[in-house]
Parts: C-alpha cells; sequence; structure tokens
C-alpha cells in the first residue's frame, strides 16, 4: 500500500510537459523574415519566447526573441531582418521558456 502511495505521489510531482511551439507558418520577403508560432502559452512561467534562423548544420543566422506571452493572440506572427543570408538551405526553430529550443525545425522557402 505504501509503494502505490509512493509512485502516485511521484505521478502526481512529475512536471507537465506542455506541447512545443509549433511553426505554423513562413514567409519570407526580401530579406525580412516572418514567423507563425501556435504554442499553449500560459502566462508569464511558460510562453513560446523565441525563434531562429539556421543553416543546415545549425550555425545560428538570427534569432528573434519574444519578451512577453501570447495566451490570447495564438497563432501569433513576427518578423526578423537579416541582412546577409547566407546561399544554401536555411530552416527556422521554434523555443519555448520551459523546454528550450524545439528539436524540430521548417526549411525555409526562398
Amino acid at each position: 500500500m505504501l509503494t502505490r502511495s509512493l509512485i502516485a505521489l511521484c505521478c502526481f510531482a512529475a512536471p507537465a510537459l506542455a506541447d512545443p511551439p509549433q511553426i505554423v507558418g513562413v514567409e519570407m520577403s526580401g530579406s525580412r523574415v516572418s514567423v507563425t508560432l501556435a504554442h499553449p502559452d500560459t502566462g508569464w512561467d511558460h510562453y513560446a519566447d523565441g525563434w531562429r534562423i539556421e543553416t543546415e548544420d545549425g550555425t545560428v543566422i538570427g534569432t528573434r526573441e519574444l519578451l512577453h506571452p501570447h495566451v490570447e493572440e495564438q497563432p501569433f506572427t513576427r518578423s526578423l531582418t537579416i541582412s546577409d543570408l547566407p546561399d544554401g538551405p536555411l530552416f527556422v526553430r521554434a523555443k519555448c521558456s520551459v523546454d528550450g529550443w524545439s528539436d524540430s525545425r521548417v526549411a525555409l522557402r526562398r
């Protein structure tokens, strides 16, 4: 009985993992990149707090920091201007304040 109670307590004490930020749209116009994200922001304790453009090998070209939660604005779009985009494939990766950078990324079509 004690063992079951301890197991149950451990399960309830484990942090709940939210879905990672989803990149639902990427548009490019000249050197301006606009990214639309969706994330179940809960407020200052857990929200999508950035996205970045990176090369195929993971080299970061530019980062768009998001300074506040978007609880009432989902999905939402923010832009970044990069003056020197390198040749070759580029990707967008999103981040949240709790789980960090997502494992998945989306190809930037030019």
